[in-house]
């Protein structure tokens, strides 16, 4: 009996050396090269900005970094759309001290860059630094600051896509985020567009997701002609319920965002949101081989395009056009 307790005392003595074996993280060997640590943060769970997640991790890999082949560790963190959850995740992300930080949206990278000013920010989804309120009296952004940033130019090209596809409409209609600087600057500028193009534009306020439904309801009932959907995250976590809305009223949708158009928007003219991470994804990769910033700045996105959505073009009774990708 005595025996027999002792063996099992013995037993189980060593699986709980063995687990604690296990669990603990193996020291690195002497003049091994130690893993870089990758974070990356996300403002809201979406599939358009997940394509710039895709990319930017595909440069990475082709450039020979990736998980699978141990070359890099990563650390992923999604806000869910929720401040205090968003500042929670970068100040975890930060005591973690990663290599690099690459910040998904605006909302992602100003409270990434304004809690940090060592660890090298590479943006993606983004505005121009100055627009984001990340330039300092001089005009200098953080030196941490890299990655890819767009500016409000392509509002003013997305908007001529309203009196090229629909020359009789006299009234388009929006919704912004008051809480977010991007949707706020880009409405003043859609305001502009549209005042340009003699169009009357309607433009309600939202608050989060869950507003959507009933303010793009609202918005419906004062007879737009179209809607145009602007690059913010209520947009992007919520976008199907506006075409949902929308297409119930047979009201197309237009955005300055290609991604949106896969989600059922008519057409588009902006970035790339694939090619966007991916362009950011490249100066991380530099930044990971050479171990320094040298030569790296923040830059305008490169990759535009117009795109429009086949099944929504013969909903709206729009020819196939050359000028435009078609996706199904």
């Amino acid at each position: 009996m005595l025996k027999a307790l002792q063996q099992a005392i013995m037993l189980l003595s060593t699986l709980c050396i063995l687990c604690f074996l296990s669990c603990t993280p193996k020291p690195t060997a002497e003049g091994e090269k130690e893993v870089p640590l990758v974070a990356f943060i996300d403002y809201v769970e979406d599939a358009t900005l997940a394509e710039a997640k895709q990319g930017f991790f595909d440069a990475l890999r082709e450039r020979g970094f990736s998980e699978d082949s141990n070359t890099i560790a990563v650390l992923y963190r999604n806000a869910q759309g929720d401040q205090p959850t968003l500042l929670q995740a970068v100040d975890y992300v930060i005591s973690q001290k990663p290599a690099l930080i690459a910040t998904n949206t605006t909302l992602s990278t100003i409270n990434t860059v304004q809690r940090n000013r060592d660890i090298p920010v590479f943006m993606i989804v983004a505005p121009r630094p100055d627009i984001a309120g990340l330039t300092d009296k001089a005009g200098k952004h953080p030196p941490n600051l890299f990655g890819v940033y767009e500016t409000l130019d392509y509002i003013d090209t997305s908007v001529t896509l309203i009196r090229k596809l629909f020359p009789h409409a006299k009234k388009a209609g929006t919704i912004y985020s008051q809480s977010e600087s991007q949707s706020v600057d880009a409405l003043r500028r859609l305001k502009a567009g549209c005042k340009a193009l003699r169009i009357e534009l309607e433009a309600l306020p939202v608050s989060n997701s869950s507003e959507t439904q009933l303010v793009t309801q609202s918005l419906l009932a004062k007879n737009i002609d179209v809607f145009f959907a602007l690059p913010d995250n209520v947009i992007f976590s919520s976008f199907e319920t506006v075409v949902k809305s929308c297409d119930e009223k047979n009201i197309p949708v237009l955005t300055s965002e290609a991604g949106l158009v896969k989600r059922g928007a008519l057409a588009s003219f902006g970035a790339d949101m694939y090619q966007w991470g991916y362009q950011s994804g490249k100066q991380a990769a530099e930044f990971l081989k050479q171990g320094n910033s040298q030569g790296l700045s923040a830059e305008i996105v490169q990759v535009r395009k117009r795109v429009m959505k086949k099944s929504a073009a013969e909903k709206y009774g729009w020819p196939a056009d050359s000028s435009f990708s078609m996706v199904p």
